[in-house]
């Protein structure tokens, strides 16, 4: 059977180091395709947006500066207008102090008739002029090309200008604006740096690059796969170990993250998983106990009633009252059985009411009034004031009587046992106190749990569930509940409730 299961599982199972592995390496192809495609496609026009903006900038400043002049204007033949000398030496100036920077730039100044006034130039080589000189000032070579004029009459008759000029080996980006008064207008131009054949050699050499990434990072991938996958791997050869029986298995903690949250986690359920088995050993072992002796008994006596006394009216009647108080026991023992298996799978849900907790504890302490004064015994009632609740009643009548069986059965040599509604701002606080032996603190953390007995109460009667069912009752409504208790000085047993107002906890 041990080997059937895992083979139900068998099959094509990728593993963590590889789904590690193919996600780092699809990661790193995703990268690479973005930036290819960024190349192909955003490198240039972005390149050029960038370059356009620029132009644009810095031909608007210098027709602000041709705008806001107030120098004389000289007068030109054919009777155009000319710009005066001084405002050329204020524009040079400007150029030189890098007020407007137009190195790497051309700027050409013309007026209305499309004939040049002045070109400033810092390119070589410059499509417009067809210059071969570095910026010098004044530069007066071919400035009347047919490129040149024909931009000049684009930019007059639209009032704006952008042209990309090419030849065979070089680009240009061209950028025109007219003054206010449309008399004179400005191209400002640079050359486009060779930025498509930039992107071919970076595509070109993005292949080999992707090769080399995708084998580093499916490197890196495997020892990092290694490194993280290694405490999931002893996390489930510990589960292997638990599944086949040995529940001494703990996991060392190496790592403060996740994982390792995780494996504190797994041995605190390994030693939970240890110590319900040992609980379910012991269940065995006072079920079989508890089951034994009135089974024993009942089979004895009616045995002995069928063969011996079934004619002896007196001793038949007294057997048949054993046997029928062996049979309440065996009842008992599998009610309390199967109302702790109700209440813990959650097949018995509260049903809240509203209602006076001290009358409760009244009520059911009634009932102890026929034991009492058949064992001269005392239950003393501390329950002055009301206590409203919300609450199931019956699974809190449950409760008292499961705590009040509980103090009859360690009731101290005083005979005194005291059940107490202590009201709280927010509810109330109820208390069973005996005088008896009281309990270990070694014993303490395990007396709610099912079948636990204290090394005192070895070899008395009862089912060891009625402390059980009561945590299992105090928890669905989500009430705290705890024992004080010292060796010598007697047991107190209580929990709190809250209050109409509030809501229990799922």
């Amino acid at each position: 059977m041990k080997s059937s299961a895992p083979q139900k599982r068998r099959g094509f199972v990728v593993s963590i180091r590889w789904q590690l592995m193919l996600c780092i390496g699809l990661m790193t192809l995703l990268t690479l395709a973005l930036v290819w495609g960024v190349i192909t496609y955003a490198l240039v026009p972005q390149y050029n947006r960038t370059i356009r903006r620029k132009l644009e900038n810095k031909a608007t400043a210098i027709v602000a500066l041709i705008d806001q002049s107030d120098a004389p204007i000289a007068t030109r033949d054919f009777g155009v207008l000319a710009l005066n000398t001084d405002f050329w030496q204020n524009l040079s100036d400007t150029f030189r102090e890098k007020a407007i920077n137009v190195d790497g730039c051309c700027v050409d100044f013309s007026d209305s008739t499309l004939r040049c006034l002045k070109a400033y130039e810092s390119m070589y080589p410059c499509l417009l002029h067809e210059s071969t000189g570095a910026f010098t000032g004044e530069f007066g070579y071919n400035v009347n090309t047919a490129v040149v004029i024909q931009m000049r009459q684009k930019l007059f008759l639209n009032g704006s200008l952008f042209e990309v000029v090419r030849s065979s080996s070089s680009q240009q980006m061209l950028v025109g604006s007219l003054s206010a008064d449309g008399k004179y207008g400005v191209i400002i131009s640079t050359s486009l740096a060779q930025i498509s054949t930039a992107a071919e050699v970076l595509r070109s050499i993005l292949i080999p690059l992707a090769l080399f990434l995708l084998v580093l990072d499916l490197l890196f991938a495997m020892l990092f796969s290694r490194w993280f996958t290694r405490p999931i791997e002893r996390l489930s050869a510990g589960a292997q170990e638990i599944a086949s029986g040995n529940y001494d298995v703990q996991i060392s903690v190496v790592h403060r993250d996740e994982i390792g949250r995780l494996a504190e986690d797994f041995n605190h359920m390994a030693s939970e998983v240890k110590r319900s088995a040992q609980l379910e050993k012991d269940i065995l072992a006072n079920v079989s106990h508890d089951l034994r002796t009135p089974l024993t008994l009942i089979k004895g006596y009616a045995e002995t009633v069928r063969d011996l006394t079934g004619t002896d009216a007196e001793k038949r009647t007294e057997q048949c009252n054993i046997i029928v108080d062996e049979t309440d026991r065996l009842s008992a023992l599998v009610n309390s059985v199967m109302e702790l298996s109700k209440v813990q799978n959650g097949s018995e849900k509260p049903n809240l009411v509203d209602f006076d907790m001290s009358e409760l504890c009244f009520e059911v302490a009634g009932r102890y009034d026929a034991l009492c004064d058949q064992n001269h015994w005392t239950l003393r009632l501390e329950a002055d004031h009301a206590a409203p609740v919300s609450a199931d009643p019956a699974m809190m009548e449950r409760v008292l009587h499961n705590l009040l069986g509980n103090a009859f059965h360690h009731i101290g040599e005083d005979g005194v046992v005291v059940l107490r509604v202590l009201p709280l701002e927010k509810g109330c606080r109820v208390e069973v106190e005996d005088h008896g032996p009281g309990i270990p603190p070694e014993d303490l953390p395990h007396l709610f749990d099912r079948y636990y007995r204290a090394r005192q109460d070895a070899g008395k009667t009862g089912t060891g569930l009625g402390l059980s069912i009561t945590k299992a009752i105090l928890q669905q409504h989500g009430f705290a509940f705890g024992v004080n208790s010292a060796v010598g000085q007697g047991s107190t047993f209580w929990f709190t409730m809250q209050d109409t107002r509030q809501q229990p906890n799922p």
